[in-house]
């Protein structure tokens, strides 16, 4: 049987940026064709538009996956949702299916509220799927997403995308975490975050170092760090302070269209 990979297994960088606002980056944001799936991991402020930019067919979704529920992660999800009722040239029929931790449907219930019923119905079917750490579900398409849960708020949850020939390995907002590595063992890429400096770091967030002792143990074909504050990213070089901290593996930083292949080592 033929191994060989589908040109669709790819990760595109959407948003890789934190809190504070970049001309050059959106905020929190990635895009994973595998199969026949067509997946954004989260949808932080001014991704809408990057989807544009970068040529993705955002009006082909088919499923949403939230890591938590900061501004920075799902602050443009109203209009990604009011593209899908209005902007769409050709009106779907195919559901969405939207996934994310406990807490999830209430979640868009309060977005529907402040905004109006097109998050909840937005032409087409929607699905709503809070998944529990430890239980993988196969997404319609086929590949099999699982969630892990993370120090960073009550409902944060990092995402493993596993396909037949690619898998993929987003950490959203963490802080260390001792399973987090064992979790991500073998991506094929890996978009974890390093917020801060070591000296900097506080509990609910990573640093080079820790970055460093993640990947480890993961040992992802490509580390992709991302979420990082401008203040350090513009004054240091952060893939250099993770592979100083020990971690020896392909490092490089996250930035707007970047474009990497999934396939399994």
């Amino acid at each position: 049987m033929s191994t060989a990979k589908s040109p669709a297994d790819e990760l595109t960088v959407v948003g890789c940026g934190t809190a504070v606002p970049e001309g050059d980056r959106a905020a929190s944001c990635y895009w994973v064709s595998a199969e026949d799936a067509r997946v954004l991991f989260d949808c932080g402020p001014g991704a809408v538009q990057t989807l544009a930019r970068l040529g993705l067919p955002w009006g082909g979704l088919t499923d949403l996956v939230i890591s938590h529920f900061h501004a920075d992660h799902v602050g443009a999800l109203p209009g990604l949702f009011f593209a899908f009722r209005h902007g769409l040239e050709t009106p779907r029929e195919r559901p969405l299916t939207v996934w994310g931790p406990t807490g999830t449907a209430h979640f868009l219930e309060r977005l529907a509220h402040a905004y109006g019923e097109f998050v909840l119905d937005p032409g087409f079917p929607l699905r709503i799927e809070e998944l529990t750490p430890g239980k993988p579900r196969a997404l319609p398409a086929g590949p099999r997403l699982e969630a892990h849960k993370t120090p960073h708020t009550d409902e944060s949850v990092a995402w493993r995308l596993d396909g037949t020939t690619s898998s993929f390995g987003y950490s959203g907002d963490t802080g260390p975490s001792s399973a987090l590595g064992p979790f991500m063992n073998g991506v094929t890429a890996l978009v974890c975050e390093c917020s801060l400096d070591d000296a900097q770091a506080s509990d609910n967030h990573l640093s080079p170092a820790r970055v460093a002792a993640v990947a480890s143990v993961a040992r992802p074909g490509l580390l992709i760090v991302t979420h990082v504050y401008p203040h350090f990213r513009l004054s240091r070089d952060v893939a250099r302070l993770v592979a100083e901290a020990g971690y020896t593996g392909e490092t490089c930083l996250a930035r707007e269209g970047l474009r990497v292949t999934l396939t399994n080592r």
